[in-house]
């Protein structure tokens, strides 16, 4: 815990509960507000998922301990805490907190006033966007060129109605892979922008992965992949819906891309230690060992020949990975060459008690 400095502001008494309550909604910061029983009264949206609070009290001790200084002098206190974000991918964040001590009513006695900020994921932010900035620029050359090119040759062949034919037909393949990739760029910028756990819905495993097989089926059919659904364990677990179907219909597209015709792609589900594992697995033509750890990469390839023939742009699995993050999860895979991949995104279950209103 780093504390960066103190100020002898003083308790302003006899104010109403009520009134401080709506004071502080209408700060444009994480807030909580404890009772004298250090019990919460209010609690903002992106601060419920923070973790902060568990069968109505403090949990973090970092946190706790600020609190009884400010309880202790009157003194309003500055510092840093570190939050758990998922036990599951180990995760954490750095919250900035400003707390300071506010008189209820005379029964109430004195109330504590935290003001939260997420810093380091507003760093992360900015790393992630300058890096991207980077790899975009990179990668949009290619069909960029090829599209530039492809101009000129329809250009030179007027009147050759057969090379221009060709030559059209290359640019409608390219112009269709630039706005995949446009359109998945867009899709992992919007993933790495949003947070889906400051204002989470309930979610079931079964719902999203009936969605992602719908929205699979036509690629599957035209490839002859059959799709498999185990309907066996469910669970639920809190985020954005659209976010978590898109990562699970980018394994089973994946899937279905680098599988041969006439072999299945399989979805299976199962609950273990609090967690919810979900596998999408084919009898495809497997990732070799050495590029296990890169294939979540931005706009990495394993086989750059079979992209170009499947439209793949290299950034389906990145965008898996990051939307399973988000949501306090873990991704991994298993894959043997001329076998097949299996890949597993495991997410913590929920039930309805864990996002309760406070601020009704």
């Amino acid at each position: 815990m780093r504390l960066a400095r103190q100020s002898n502001t003083r308790p302003i008494h006899r104010e109403n509960s009520d009134l401080i309550i709506e004071i502080v909604k209408n700060l444009n910061e994480g807030s909580l507000i404890l009772n004298s029983q250090d019990s919460p009264i209010y609690l903002s949206k992106d601060v419920q998922t923070y973790g902060l609070i568990q069968n109505q009290k403090l949990v973090n001790q970092e946190l706790s301990a600020l609190v009884r200084v400010v309880r202790r002098t009157g003194v309003r206190q500055y510092g840093k805490i570190v939050q758990a974000i998922s036990a599951i991918s180990g995760q954490t964040r750095e919250i900035t907190v400003n707390i300071f001590s506010v008189g209820g009513s005379e029964s109430e006695g004195d109330l504590i006033v935290i003001l939260m900020s997420d810093e380091s994921e507003l760093q992360r932010v900015h790393e992630v966007r300058r890096d991207f900035v980077a790899n975009i620029s990179h990668e949009l050359k290619t069909p960029i060129g090829a599209l530039s090119l492809l101009s000129e040759a329809v250009l030179e062949a007027n009147g050759d109605q057969e090379s221009v034919s060709k030559f059209a037909s290359r640019m409608q393949i390219e112009a269709k892979r630039l706005t995949d990739l446009v359109q998945e760029i867009i899709q992992l910028s919007r993933v790495q922008d949003s947070d889906p756990l400051n204002n989470p819905q309930i979610i079931s495993a079964s719902s999203i992965i009936k969605e992602a097989l719908d929205q699979a089926r036509t690629t599957a059919g035209a490839r002859g992949i059959s799709l498999s659904y185990d309907q066996g364990a469910d669970g639920t677990f809190l985020g954005d819906k659209e976010q978590l179907t898109m990562a699970v219909h980018n394994l089973i597209e994946n899937a279905i891309n680098y599988s041969p015709k006439n072999t299945r792609v399989s979805i299976t589900t199962s609950l273990h230690e609090g967690a919810l594992n979900l596998t999408v697995a084919d009898q495809g033509i497997g990732i070799p060992e050495r590029e296990h750890e890169r294939i979540f990469e931005r706009f990495y390839r394993v086989d750059p020949a079979r992209s170009r023939e499947t439209g793949g742009t290299g950034l389906g699995l990145s965008i898996v990975k990051h939307i399973v993050q988000k949501h306090g999860g873990e991704i991994s895979v298993w894959s043997v060459e001329g076998i097949g991949s299996t890949f597993t995104i495991r997410l913590p279950l929920t039930d309805k008690t864990d996002i309760k209103d406070l601020n009704s």
